[in-house]
Order: structure tokens, then sequence, then C-alpha cells
């Protein structure tokens, strides 16, 4: 059995024509637009922003106690160190950039004809992620991702994994500068506990100037993913 995951993920196929990577760009997009669809894409961006506080919070050497995901779609990571310096900032600044940078490796692995190890290794952070999780509704979307993504790829043919693989990396792509966005919506109605205020207490720059450079780098990523997935074949 271990022979046989490590074949189906090491396995190559071709890229998919342009024409395919588009028409699947387009579908991800009406997917990030939908209510439903929205709501969905959110959970996993959540997933992988927290991801992304947990993964730069230990390479500084925080204490990770542990992430917590919620219904609406929030979610929280709590380490323990010291309350500012580099490392904070590093931990901070993580979040929002993790979803278009996970997409992004994505795009470079799918665009290579590795869809099927790109959605493995997917399976293998949410494998990790169910040990740092705290909360019940937390472990039911690492589960159901991780669980639906290894499903997927275990018993799908391989156009199929591809053009799964093509939508997980859109939606990411699109989710993340999206998510951007909310965060700026929110301050905007007043709130001031997002990562943008946090990373303003801690190094005196301001939160919009923040707000401006996740953003930036988030489309950065969308534009450069794109170009990975959409180049003549």
């Amino acid at each position: 059995m271990l022979v046989d995951l490590w074949q189906r993920a090491t396995a190559t196929q071709p890229p998919l024509p342009t024409g395919g990577a588009l028409v699947l760009a387009a579908v991800a997009l009406l997917v990030v637009l939908s209510p439903l669809g929205s709501l969905l894409v959110r959970h996993v961006v959540t997933l992988v922003h927290e991801g992304g506080h947990a993964i730069v919070a230990a390479l500084v050497g925080r204490r990770l106690h542990g992430i917590r995901l919620h219904r609406d779609t929030s979610g929280l990571t709590v380490s323990r160190g010291r309350p500012s310096g580099p490392g904070m900032v590093a931990t901070v600044a993580a979040g929002y950039p993790a979803p278009a940078l996970v997409g992004l490796a994505g795009a470079a692995l799918t665009g290579q004809g590795y869809a099927a190890g790109w959605l493995w290794l997917l399976v293998l952070a949410c494998a990790a992620l169910l040990l740092l999780v705290r909360n019940l509704f937390g472990l039911w979307v690492v589960l159901l991702t991780g669980g639906a993504v290894a499903a997927l790829s275990w018993a799908a043919p391989p156009p199929v994994i591809g053009g799964a693989a093509h939508l997980v990396v859109w939606s990411l792509l699109l989710g993340a500068p999206r998510g951007v966005v909310g965060l700026q919506r929110a301050r905007r109605r007043g709130a001031r506990d997002s990562d943008a205020d946090q990373l303003a207490r801690l190094t005196g720059v301001p939160a919009g100037v923040w707000v401006a450079g996740l953003w930036l780098l988030c489309l950065a990523c969308l534009v450069l993913g794109a170009t990975l997935l959409l180049q003549p074949r």
C-alpha cells in the first residue's frame, strides 16, 4: 500500500492545455464569488492562514499552543515567546501571505505535471495541523479537507486529479487577495485587532501600509501563479 501511495504521489502527467486551465480558472472564480463557494474557500484559506502563523512561529523559536478555527471563517493561532521583536513581527505577518504562497507553490508543481504530488502534500499538511487544532469545529475542517483531498487523490483518474489540483490552486490564489480586502473592510467598520493593526503596533508602520503591502504580495502571487498555469502548451 505504501509503495502504491508513493507511486501515485510521485506520478507525473502532462499539464492541462491552456484552454482547459482557463476554464478551470473561470470555474474557481465563480466558486470564490458565489455565497456557498466563498464560504467553503474562506474556511480553507483560513486553515492555510493559521498554518502560516504556526510554521513561522515554530521557525523563529516561539512555543506553539494551538490553532482554533471558527464557524465565521476566523481563526486564532496561539504561541508563546517575546511579545515584540523580529520573531513576533514575522509570526504575525505570515498569515495573509500564506494562502497566496502555498497557491503559488501549487501552481509551480501542477504546471510541471505534479498535480498528484501537490495534493498529497496538502494531505500531509492537514495531518500535521491535526496535532495543533484545539477546538472541535477546527478538527472537522481539517479532517474534511484532508480526507476529501486524500480520497480524491487515491481513487480519481489522472485527468480528474489534474483538474482538482487546478481548482485548489486557483481557489487559494484568488481567495488570498480577497481575504486582505475583507481585512480592510473589517477595519473600516471599526475592527482594530487584525494582523495589520498588530503589525502597526509592533513596528510603528501604519496598518494601512501593511494592508496595501499584503494585498500587493497576494496579487503578485496570483499573477505569477496564473502565468505558470496558463503558459502556452
